[in-house]
């Protein structure tokens, strides 16, 4: 199979969707890989790297032509009339970006196959998986440098000092992301409280770096409640392939304090705080009612070396799969991640979000 690589286009996003060893295997395996000039390169790999594995250093065209095109990020309306009817493997988060990239989807024939749908025999999300973790870890370190008083933040540190803790966290979300950025804003010493659906499962995690971590039941009463004194709310809100519920709403973020922080992380979702709006990394802030909204898409692409280190650990595995078994064999194994075939959204959750 010919596969493609394109260089990521959106804003500050230095991911690359394979490593030059990723390249080494499909090669050994017989299939030709076409690596955009330049793709690497904000993940520290550069093109003579891609070359010596077996590569052919191309242009966007080229890549874009082949039978599998692999990214890191949706495609953007300037990539729109590359799609042709291929195959494509990327974050797509169809249900939280404009509807115009389904409709694109659609209408080109093209088969999307989702990252962020893909499920492993045990309904786990592996490849989102480790996009969430560095996510998590990151909203703990920018929730915290943007409640620096230089930052028109209130001022308060996270984090301890001597033997006592000094500020409070409000993490929505029990998944991938609501627990890395737990542990993180714990073991710096702040008063944590996660929120979430299933209090046996951080129970079990509670060996992981959680001790001292009360954990909240979400209900909107309590979010509530819990807002009012925050200062920093962490939405990790996830609901696989559909758009974020509402969890934190525009009367919560009124009654925060003044130069308090909200991090959506659900963004790619459209967000589960009702007052976010997608954010990037070159402007990823903005004030409303007084509160600091970090909203950024694509967070993980703030440390790219990590970033595409840990998704290639995880995705080449089912690249492999659909280069060398082919596209029927995977949807016969798919559990949701195909999520257009044949023009038609063909994943339930992600057509019922978009009324399609």
């Amino acid at each position: 199979m010919i596969i493609g690589v394109p260089k990521e286009i959106k804003i500050q996003e230095y991911r690359v969707a394979i490593m030059p060893a990723g390249v080494l295997e499909l090669v050994r395996a017989g299939h030709e890989v076409l690596v955009e000039k330049g793709a690497g390169l904000g993940s520290g790999f550069a093109d003579q790297e891609y070359l010596q594995c077996g590569a052919e250093i191309v242009s966007a065209e080229q890549t874009w032509a082949a039978q599998l095109v692999i990214k890191v990020k949706e495609p953007l309306s300037s990539e729109y009339h590359y799609l042709q009817g291929q195959i494509i493997f990327t974050f797509l988060h169809l249900a939280g970006v404009e509807k115009e990239l389904t409709y694109r989807l659609i209408k080109s024939g093209t088969t999307a196959i989702a990252y962020e749908t893909l499920k492993d025999q045990q309904g786990g999300l592996p490849i989102l998986a480790p996009m969430s973790a560095i996510a998590g870890n990151m909203a703990a370190l920018v929730g915290s440098y943007y409640l620096a008083k230089f930052n028109q933040g209130n001022g308060m540190q996270l984090g301890m000092v001597l033997t006592k803790r000094h500020g409070k966290v409000l993490v929505i979300g029990d998944g991938v992301v609501g627990f890395h950025a737990a542990r993180t804003l714990n073991s710096m010493g702040a008063n944590v409280f996660l929120a979430g659906l299933c209090r046996d499962k951080v129970g079990q995690q509670l060996s992981g770096g959680l001790e001292g971590v009360e954990y909240l039941y979400t209900e909107e009463a309590i979010i509530a409640r819990h807002c009012l004194d925050a200062d920093l709310v962490i939405g990790a809100v996830l609901k696989t392939g559909q758009k974020a519920p509402h969890v934190v709403t525009e009367g919560m973020v009124k009654t925060m304090g003044k130069g308090t922080v909200v991090v959506d992380v659900s963004i790619d979702q459209g967000g589960c705080v009702e007052t976010s709006k997608a954010t990037t990394h070159d402007k990823p802030v903005y004030i409303k009612y007084g509160v600091t909204h970090y909203c950024v898409a694509n967070m993980p692409g703030a440390y790219p070396r990590s970033s595409t280190i840990a998704l290639c650990s995880v995705s080449l595995a089912y690249i492999q799969l659909l280069a060398e078994k082919g596209l029927d064999w995977f949807l016969q194994q798919d559990q949701g991640a195909v999520n257009v075939y044949k023009s038609k959204v063909v994943n339930e959750k992600v057509a019922l979000s978009l009324k399609l």
